[in-house]
């Protein structure tokens, strides 16, 4: 039996190690935190997202807590004029085989915690993994609090910031985007009757985009506003100011307005990638979700991702532990076209789609305007209709088409 350690008890920690614990394997997640919790606000996902859950075995689970979304609406945010409308039921589901959906970060999180634990995944929280050691057939994992912990394998899915990462690739910090994101959520039976509706609804403007939709079966309404304001420092989670937040969106169209002004008990982040990288293991180690790959909110796919790593990973480490080097770098190979697509396209998206002006926001509405509902659909099937996960083109196009997910 080959043991895997995790490094992060997040979604993709979590995913990863429910895979490795359903293909047999001894899992133990290392998680810095003093509990397994998840924070933030709303999540989407597509049907490749729902395709990895039925792999995992929570599927149903998640489903119980998602809302499911009619339409992805693009909207001018100073007009109101809709701009383009996919819509995901009928031939959408029909074509990939699976809904779309948003859910609250924490309930797909306890989806996953719960299944580790049916699974007799071993959840040890308040071990932060600082770096690791390769010896021989092993790899050790250091903790921060002087804990070491020993296995066939160390997968790192210890986030944007990864101490795993920092030793594997070495490649600095993260990129700061520039966009600042205002989250916040607020009580369903707060929002106008008229306002209230099954679908996500993202209002394009000048250097800025809104975007909101139900979380939590409906009870909650999500809200984030998102401002390309050339920002440089990282932030995580701060309090903003309402009255910041509503002098962030000037000409925002009336109805938009009147649910950003509903927000309350504003967080505020500073959004950041990396650069996609070739290779993602040393020997036993390799990453995983946001360490091995993150990128913007504007494609909706992070968690999917990390979604899919998990499967692709699961699929691939079988009982011979001598054989974990060589699964590993066939993972790497396998994901790293199509996570590096994604996250061009996710740039793409947030320059080209949500953000544009003038000029740039004409051409947008033109080619918008000139597609047809299987154009649309067409345009996200790699993305959304992936079910082996490793689906890639050939090489990394440097202007990828426009996925409106």
């Amino acid at each position: 039996m080959t043991h895997v350690l995790v490094a992060g008890g997040g979604i993709g920690g979590l995913a990863a190690a429910l895979a490795q614990a359903r293909a047999g394997h001894r899992v133990t997640v290392l998680e810095g935190r003093p509990e397994f919790s998840e924070i933030g606000a709303g999540i989407q996902l597509a049907p490749n997202a729902f395709h990895a859950l039925g792999v995992l075995g929570v599927r149903d689970r998640v489903a119980e807590r998602a809302d499911f979304i009619d339409e992805l609406r693009l909207l001018d945010g100073t007009s109101g004029r809709r701009l383009a409308v996919l819509e995901l039921a009928g031939a959408y589901q029909a074509r990939f085989g699976g809904p779309y959906a948003v859910v609250h970060r924490g309930d797909l999180h306890r989806a996953l915690l719960d299944g580790c634990r049916e699974a007799g995944v071993e959840l040890l929280a308040g071990h932060r993994v600082s770096g690791y050691r390769r010896a021989g057939d092993r790899v050790t994992a250091l903790a921060s609090d002087g804990a070491a912990f020993s296995a066939d394998v160390l997968v790192g899915a210890d986030g944007l910031r990864s101490a795993v990462r920092a030793q594997l690739v070495g490649d600095g910090g993260p990129r700061v985007s520039g966009h600042t994101i205002y989250r916040s959520v607020i009580p369903m039976a707060e929002v106008p009757p008229e306002l209230r509706q099954k679908a996500v609804a993202l209002w394009a403007g000048p250097g800025w985009h809104f975007v909101h939709y139900p979380i939590g079966g409906g009870a909650f309404l999500n809200l984030a506003a998102t401002r390309d304001d050339g920002a440089r420092e990282e932030i995580a989670g701060a309090a903003a100011e309402r009255g910041r937040v509503l002098g962030e969106f000037p000409g925002l169209c009336p109805e938009a307005r009147r649910l950003l002004e509903l927000g309350r008990d504003w967080r505020i982040w500073v959004l950041c990638d990396r650069d996609p990288v070739e290779e993602w293991t040393d020997g036993r180690v390799a990453l995983l979700g946001d360490a091995a790959h993150p990128m913007l909110q504007y494609a909706a796919q992070g968690a999917c991702m990390a979604l899919e790593d998990a499967v692709v990973l699961g699929r691939l480490l079988d009982g011979d532990p001598r054989r974990v080097p060589e699964r590993l770098v066939e993972y790497n190979a396998l994901r790293r076209e199509r996570t590096a697509r994604t996250t061009l396209t996710a740039r793409m998206l947030g320059e080209r789609f949500y953000h544009p002006a003038g000029a740039g926001a004409a051409e947008r509405d033109a080619l918008l305007a000139g597609l047809s509902p299987e154009e649309l659909r067409e345009a996200v099937a790699w993305l959304h209709g992936a079910t082996a996960f490793t689906e890639a083109p050939e090489s990394v196009p440097a202007a990828p088409e426009p996925a409106l997910a």
